[in-house]
């Protein structure tokens, strides 16, 4: 009932919405293909890194049979893990970035579709990143062992300072997509989209 009432210049609230939204709407589709399009880079860098090492594995493969020479060892089989979490959340990551140019920023996408995207995508990146870290770490640890511990420990501390980076600049931008698209907004999604349709 009050969706269907005009104004004086015989405007729904809808075509209001939309006549005195369209810069924002434009500005946020641009701010959503930026982000995307570099987040997307990173994505596709970790899946060309994570694939390359799969198949480089720390210590190199016996002469024999072609196996990993640490292939028993409980480190190898924990980087194998990370290695696949890594690959398979980027490769992820890269396709929810790669649905962005493809979307058409209408305005009800903005709503759902497009923050569902980007939420995705963030995470499955953040996975990625760690992964990453985590699988050359275990490299480090794979191949030097016992030997020169001295160095270990460092370098596998200075290894998750991109981990934290992420975790500072791109963290809160994750929570706020999660709350403004899942959690109390300022109105309940489910009335927004019956405002919208």
């Amino acid at each position: 009932m009050w969706r269907e009432r005009t104004n004086k210049d015989d405007k729904t609230a809808r075509a209001l919405f939309t006549e005195e939204h369209k810069e924002l709407v434009a500005e946020a589709g641009t701010w959503m293909k930026d982000t995307s399009t570099s987040c997307m880079v990173v994505a596709t860098l970790i899946v060309t890194v994570l694939f390359a090492a799969a198949f480089t594995v720390p210590g190199g493969n016996n002469d024999d049979n072609g196996k990993p020479v640490f292939l028993g060892t409980s480190l190898f089989a924990i980087f194998l893990i990370a290695n696949m979490i890594g690959l398979f959340s980027s490769s992820t990551s890269v396709l929810m970035f790669l649905s962005f140019l493809t979307s058409r920023y209408a305005e009800e996408d903005f709503l759902y579709s497009l923050p569902k995207k980007l939420i995705i995508g963030l995470a499955t990146l953040f996975i990625s990143i760690t992964a990453l870290i985590v699988s050359f770490t275990l490299t480090l640890f794979i191949i030097l062992q016992s030997k020169q511990s001295f160095i270990i420990i460092p370098i596998g501390l200075m290894a998750y300072l991109p981990i934290y980076s992420f975790t500072v600049l791109q963290f809160p931008l994750l929570i706020e997509m999660v709350h403004s698209t899942y959690g109390n907004a300022i109105f309940n999604l489910q009335e927004a989209s019956n405002l919208l349709t």
